[in-house]
């Protein structure tokens, strides 16, 4: 059964995309739905739940079965009552525990999920596997179960969000360009935007609108280009560490408010901080205390009072540690810091202190399909392989068809057509497909 998920395709529809197959063939005692969405403005895993219910919580069984699981327990947050209330029945004739959770941000970390459901701690930089547990997105356990019914993964759920006329939350075709989800969203207010893709805290800058939807883009944010948002990411990365060596005042909020630090990690982003102001020594001395990092944003985005960028040190510093093929390890037990309760980060105070109050509207569900003239589907969009064509240029393909793979001892997913109509284009980075009708 764990071979249909890599043959549908299904990868980790909230993260970085790591093929579910692999989640599926190992073996726990406890399995976790992670419906928590903390990323502010993004509402799609909340319509997702009220929509979907009976599929997902039947995805969820299905990974319990594959896994050996006992126990299931389904995270999502007590503020959203109508996608509780939406679960509860199907999650009870399953045997599976409701989790109720604080409306604070990162409460959808599986560091932090895990903890909050069981009380164990995950091994400094280790996986929820090493301590009996295995976590998934409500999307990824939705495609579970359309995968087991033998449909592969072509659509993708997206919240569009921000400077927009319809913020709402829609299945498109994978591949679609962001031109073509804003205009299903009614386009933007403003033509002088940004885009923030997958969320404002741990998501990525984008300019283009030629740029695609891949299976982990969750969310598609418009905001003006002189938000203080939008100016930070477009900061370089020299400015960065400039601004940093000589304003930091070594205030320690940045650790003292990083949520791992609370659950009793190692990650001290003041002393990264610190060596930024050293010259020819030293500076790799204080690189460990980056390595266990999550890069939630946190203490960059709402910690810092000097607005600063810890994380963005932080990622350097693991970037430095990787070139010189140095490996951190914690010798200290993992012990939860006394204060850790008290130092939550609520959404409505996290949303005022990015400034993102007069942005925040419901994303209701837009049923209507997505049609794109032509999609352009990415060959590596998962952990893993990057997938092999199977098509050739001026084929036609039919929606779900199998245009790429990968061999069943690689790591990674085959990649299936999520329009009907003729293969126009297949470079190394991508399959391109003309909509028959466009």
């Amino acid at each position: 059964m764990s071979q249909q998920l890599k043959t549908m395709g299904v990868v980790g529809a909230g993260g970085a995309g790591f093929p579910t197959y692999v989640k599926a063939s190992a073996r726990v005692d406890t399995y976790l739905a992670n419906g928590a969405e903390c990323e502010p403005l993004v509402h799609k895993d909340v319509e997702l739940m009220q929509q979907y219910p009976g599929e997902i919580a039947s995805g969820m069984a299905r990974m319990m079965e594959l896994t050996g699981a006992t126990c299931g327990k389904f995270g999502v947050k007590e503020k959203n009552a109508r996608a509780v209330e939406a679960l509860r029945p199907h999650l009870a004739s399953r045997s599976i525990e409701l989790l109720l959770m604080g409306d604070f941000y990162p409460a959808g970390d599986e560091y932090e999920l895990v903890y909050l459901a069981t009380g164990r701690l995950i091994p400094p930089a280790g996986l929820p596997l090493q301590v009996g547990c295995a976590v998934n997105n409500v999307e990824t356990l939705y495609n579970v179960e359309r995968a087991m019914q033998g449909q592969p993964v072509v659509d993708k759920f997206l919240t569009v969000a921000g400077l927009v006329k319809r913020p709402s939350s829609f299945w498109v075709p994978i591949g679609t360009s962001f031109r073509e989800v804003l205009a299903r969203a009614g386009g933007t207010s403003t033509d002088d935007f940004a885009l923030m893709i997958s969320g404002v805290m741990m998501g990525k800058i984008c300019f283009d609108l030629d740029e695609v939807v891949t299976k982990t883009t969750g969310a598609l944010i418009a905001l003006p280009r002189d938000h203080s948002l939008i100016r930070r990411e477009t900061t370089s990365n020299e400015a960065q560490r400039r601004i940093g060596k000589s304003a930091c005042d070594q205030c320690s909020y940045c650790t003292e408010m990083c949520p791992r630090y609370l659950l009793g990690y190692e990650i001290q982003p003041h002393k990264v901080m610190r060596s930024l102001g050293f010259n020819k020594t030293g500076a790799e001395l204080w690189n460990p205390w980056a390595e266990l990092c999550c890069s939630c944003g946190l203490c960059t985005l709402y910690a810092c009072p000097e607005d600063l960028y810890p994380r963005e040190a932080c990622e350097d510093a693991k970037s430095d540690m990787r070139a010189a093929n140095y490996k951190f390890k914690q010798e200290a037990p993992v012990r939860v810091h006394p204060m850790k309760e008290g130092r939550r980060v609520p959404l409505k105070l996290l949303r005022r202190r990015l400034k993102l109050e007069a942005y925040e509207s419901e994303a209701p569900f837009d049923p209507a399909p997505t049609k794109p003239a032509r999609v352009r589907i990415k060959l590596s969009q998962h952990v893993g392989q990057p997938a092999r064509p199977v098509v050739s240029p001026g084929q036609r393909v039919e929606r779900g068809q199998r245009i790429a793979t990968v061999t069943e001892t690689e790591l990674g997913v085959d990649l299936h057509a999520s329009i009907a109509g003729h293969v126009s284009s297949i470079t190394s980075d991508f399959v391109e497909i003309g909509a028959e009708n466009a």
